[in-house]
């Protein structure tokens, strides 16, 4: 059991705290309720971009992590198809420091023309050193456009479309995002380790109370549309090994199918007791290398992938790959080959440990709670939510999935 408590500012920010008196270090973490699917065809990675925005300063801080490092702890953030997390670890005694920073910069980042000029030629870097120079690197720009098409938001990774659309950012556009997305009322903050609670709604109300509300943009998000027939894309570069991917279309989250996705994923790429590494990394008459399976997490629609490298760079070989993946998932929705009682305990069980585990750190448990606070749900119905999900589920999603659904596949072979 988490033992946190929550309570919320008149200006609407959203507070989570979790004491662990174990440490001697604290958590401070500010979810906002913005990433790239609020972005437009036209204007690409500009939540990304703007997360680099915030460490250039604000009203009254010249260098933001230079502060948090002066006071004895490190800063990071990151950013999704759906949010944007800044968090800052620091001795409990300096916890102050986090609030006035953070708050600091929900108020009034520094959004001139230089922090611009430098943030952009970091981003485009970025851009080139993860899509372009690496292998693989564009592996979702291929897949996500094959699924959502162009215009949708979840169309495009993250980073975006390509680096012209990073370099088109104006210093007008970014103030705009700012107060379209940035405020109290749109965002969670999460406070974990040696801090009383007392203390924080202290500091909250010190640091955050004054910042007044914004007029965050309303969010139109179409529906997407995806396939209604399997599509392959066939793409070369310079590769070691040829990767596959085929990916399927998924519910949102919040929905029981998008927690059944999930432990089907487990069922098949958890551990070495999951049904990929026995039947298919073992057992695959060495044609794989790698295989894996995930959700793409979404806050909308999403996506379900399987993934593998192969040891074999013909075409015949990854058609191959292709085929005993989709039958292995497909299986789960058998009526005799299915998952088993067995099966499931063992992955649930696999599931919590996980989950337990991770939560007994302060700084997880921050990002946690402050996700958790978000979706308005509790942290500690979290495994029995998982939990909830039977064999006749996993049979009953798979056979949507697998069997009744299109699929989007990408084949990433060497020049």
């Amino acid at each position: 059991m988490i033992e946190y408590r929550t309570f919320t500012l008149d200006n609407g920010l959203r507070v989570a705290h979790s004491c662990d008196p174990q440490t001697a270090m604290a958590t401070l973490n500010v979810l906002y309720d913005t990433g790239a699917r609020d972005e437009t065809p036209q204007l690409t990675g500009i939540a990304h971009l703007f997360e680099h925005l915030m460490f250039g300063g604000s009203a009254n801080v010249a260098d933001f992590s230079g502060e948090i490092e002066a006071a004895g702890g490190f800063d990071n953030a990151w950013t999704s198809n759906d949010f944007t997390n800044f968090y800052e670890v620091v001795p409990a005694q300096n916890i102050e420091t986090a609030f006035w920073l953070e708050s600091d910069r929900m108020l009034a980042p520094s959004l001139d023309d230089r922090t611009l000029d430098v943030q952009r030629n970091v981003v485009i870097e970025e851009f080139k050193q993860q899509c372009l120079n690496r292998p693989y690197g564009d592996m979702s720009h291929h897949l996500r456009r094959l699924l959502y098409g162009d215009s949708h938001p979840y169309a495009w990774p993250v980073i975006g479309k390509e680096p012209a659309h990073v370099a088109a950012v104006t210093a007008a556009d970014a103030r705009r995002w700012f107060f379209d997305h940035y405020g109290p009322d749109n965002a969670v903050l999460a406070v974990t380790g040696n801090v009383s609670f007392d203390r924080v709604e202290q500091l909250a109300r010190k640091w955050f109370g004054g910042i007044p509300r914004r007029n965050i943009a309303p969010r139109r998000l179409p529906a997407p549309v995806f396939p209604t027939s399997d599509v392959v894309e066939k793409v070369s570069g310079d590769v070691p090994q040829t990767a596959v991917v085929v990916a399927f279309p998924m519910a949102p989250y919040g929905s029981k199918d998008y927690f059944v996705a999930d432990t089907i994923t487990d069922l098949l790429s958890a551990g070495r007791s999951s049904r990929f590494y026995r039947n298919l990394l073992m057992g695959g008459d060495g044609l794989f290398s790698e295989v894996d399976a995930s959700i793409s997490g979404s806050e909308h629609e999403g996506f379900l992938m399987l993934n593998a490298r192969l040891n074999d760079n013909s075409d015949a070989a990854a058609e191959k790959a292709v085929a005993m993946m989709v039958a292995e998932a497909r299986s789960l929705a058998s009526p005799t080959a299915g998952v088993s009682d067995y099966e499931l305990e063992r992955c649930m069980n696999r599931f919590e440990s996980t989950f337990r585990f991770s939560n007994m750190g302060y700084q997880a448990r921050a990002a946690n709670l402050a996700m958790a606070l978000y979706h308005h749900e509790d942290i500690n119905d979290t495994v029995r939510r998982q939990r909830s999900t039977t064999c006749g589920d996993i049979r009953r999603v798979a056979a949507q999935m697998f069997d009744g659904g299109s699929s989007a596949t990408v084949i990433y072979s060497p020049a």
